[in-house]
């Protein structure tokens, strides 16, 4: 009997969205490496300059021989100089092309990610995204030279070895030194670096938080609250980065230390040596500056662990980012290219994330194409989490949401929401134009259409008085527009290019009377043979809907024709 045992693929140790632009960047790699190796060689050449300029040039006064040195090295230093700007721009190159793809890629995740699986406030988010600079910086410094420099190490200690003998055992000794410290530093660096960027995800949060909502604050008199937390956060986060630095700064002054004890004991031996005429004064010399070099890549390795414990936890946060859930089916989507409008709930259930009771539970509704439905009942009772999950924003505990029969999950939820129209009860704008707001760069919403939604929805009753119309620009969340033309414009932006299923969340609550009035006057004809699903608390909306659903406690309580279910609710008020 024989049995079929899973093969467990490896796991890498860098993710495919980091690991395969670097493998693209590869040649660019191998140029900057080649150059590094280049520098490094050329650099042991200004210590044989000076042993023979001490040895050979000075003893017998060869001013010709010198003078050919010195051209020799000036054309030494001008290939180091071109090719320091060559390895500086590959570098830049490199780190440039991997930023602009992982940036995107990072992007088009947080886009798809889904709402349910969504971890940390608004402000940790963006915390995680600028983290992203972390990485860039990263690849985008010297660290392909400092790695490169460490097997010149080797062949620096081998020539100082060769000119100066038992010399080489002063820079030799330093190097364990400053190994030792960068080993015995890194756990504390790990430790402190992840302890920071928490700290620091914090205090955005609390930055995001009350810039996002500055208004209410300042209302609401939240100001003293959100001045502790930031006092707390940013304490904190001074606090663990100093360690982190003091932590840092001991390897790098190490480093530093060792170098220059390098210079003087080699000087301090070479001295005894030369006594003895063991080694040259030319010798002597070329010794002291290749020990600097020698000892110079450690000072380098000691930044690079700095550098690398914080671009390590910057990559555990974003790869926990990458790894979290995306909407859409595990598969091929489905792209559907237009929709009936046939729209049902079987048996669905759901809870949000952390909430102890079910919002919705059981809910069985069939909606036909070209149907319009409104769904009231009481604040909490679960009418917009319905809105929610027609639009695929989050998945069902239980039971099936369905359009035309199939269910929501399998569907691209890019294309699906494009031929759906939402108005939602936040009425949040985008910083841009109202014509950007509008249009959203959708391919088939050109001027005119534009325009006929925008007079639609009211938005040109007020946009037709501005010198630079559409073309206003708005700042975050459309501050500076009043609640009811921030909902006009979402209404417009819904509206656009006739999508067979409309989902409106109170489309009207920051409306007045008239304005309201006339804006259902205007949607009468407009909705007439589309799908309608309508939120509201406003029995004036009820004139655009032929069917009304009574949602209470995540049921279903009432569901008939508009005039039998408000003629059944007015008899129980009654009673």
């Amino acid at each position: 009997m024989s049995y079929d045992v899973p093969i467990v693929a490896p796991k890498q140790r860098f993710a495919p969205w980091l690991l395969e632009p670097m493998r693209r960047n590869k040649a660019i790699y191998l140029k900057v490496a080649l150059a590094a190796t280049t520098i490094n060689l050329l650099g042991l050449v200004s210590s044989l300059f000076t042993m023979t300029v001490y040895d050979r040039v000075v003893p017998n006064n060869a001013t010709s021989s010198l003078i050919g040195l010195s051209i020799g090295l000036g054309i030494v230093i001008i290939f180091d100089f071109i090719l320091r700007l060559l390895r500086a721009y590959f570098v830049d190159v490199a780190g440039a092309q991997i930023d602009h793809e992982v940036g995107e890629t990072l992007f088009a995740k947080l886009l798809a990610i889904r709402l349910d699986k969504r971890k940390g406030s608004t402000g940790s988010l963006t915390g995680i995204m600028r983290e992203l600079e972390t990485l860039r910086d990263f690849f985008a410094s010297a660290t392909i030279t400092a790695i490169v420099d460490v097997p010149f190490i080797v062949i620096t200690l081998a020539l100082i070895a060769v000119i100066g003998g038992p010399v080489v055992l002063v820079p030799l000794a330093m190097v364990p030194l400053v190994v030792l410290v960068g080993v015995l530093t890194h756990p504390a660096m790990d430790r402190l670096s992840a302890r920071s960027m928490g700290d620091g995800l914090l205090k955005q949060s609390v930055l995001v938080e009350t810039i996002g909502s500055l208004e209410t604050v300042k209302a609401s008199g939240a100001g003293g609250m959100l001045a502790n937390r930031w006092r707390k956060a940013v304490n904190q986060h001074a606090d663990s980065s100093l360690g982190q630095r003091l932590i840092s700064t001991i390897a790098v002054t190490t480093a530093t230390s060792a170098n220059t004890m390098s210079y003087a004991g080699v000087v301090i031996v070479g001295v005894g040596l030369l006594q003895a005429n063991e080694i040259t004064m030319g010798g002597l010399m070329a010794c002291s500056i290749l020990s600097g070099r020698a000892v110079a890549p450690l000072g380098q390795i000691a930044t690079l662990l700095s550098r690398m414990t914080a671009t390590r936890t910057a990559y555990r946060q974003i790869n926990g980012l990458m790894d979290s859930p995306s909407e859409g089916p595990p598969g091929e989507a489905l792209v559907p290219t237009a929709f009936q409008g046939r729209v049902e709930l079987r048996n669905l259930s759901f809870r949000y994330p952390g909430a102890p009771e079910k919002t919705l539970e059981g809910i069985n509704l069939k909606i036909e194409a070209g149907e319009r439905v409104a769904l009231i009942g009481r604040v909490g009772s679960g009418k917009s989490t319905i809105a929610r999950l027609l639009l695929g924003l989050y998945e069902p505990e239980d039971g099936l949401v369905l359009i035309d029969g199939t269910d929501v999950r399998q569907f691209d939820t890019a294309r699906l929401r494009a031929l759906m129209g939402a108005a939602l009860q936040d009425n949040i704008l985008f910083a841009g134009t109202v014509r950007e707001n509008i249009c959203l760069e959708r391919s088939g919403i050109d001027q005119e259409e534009m325009l006929r939604v925008a007079d639609l929805a009211g938005t040109h009753r007020f946009m037709g008085q501005i010198a630079n119309g559409y073309d206003l620009r708005l700042t975050d969340r459309g501050e500076g527009l009043s609640g009811g033309q921030r909902q006009s414009i979402s209404l417009a932006r819904a509206l656009a290019g006739k999508p067979q299923i409309l989902v409106f969340d109170e489309p009207t609550s920051a409306m007045d009377a008239q304005t309201e009035a006339t804006l259902i006057e205007r949607l009468q004809g407009e909705l007439q043979g589309r799908t309608v699903i309508l939120i509201t608390h406003r029995p004036s909306l009820l004139r655009l809907v032929d069917r009304v659903l009574v949602v209470e406690g995540g049921r279903i309580a009432a569901d008939g024709p508009r005039e039998d279910v408000m003629q059944r609710m007015a008899k129980g008020k009654a009673a």
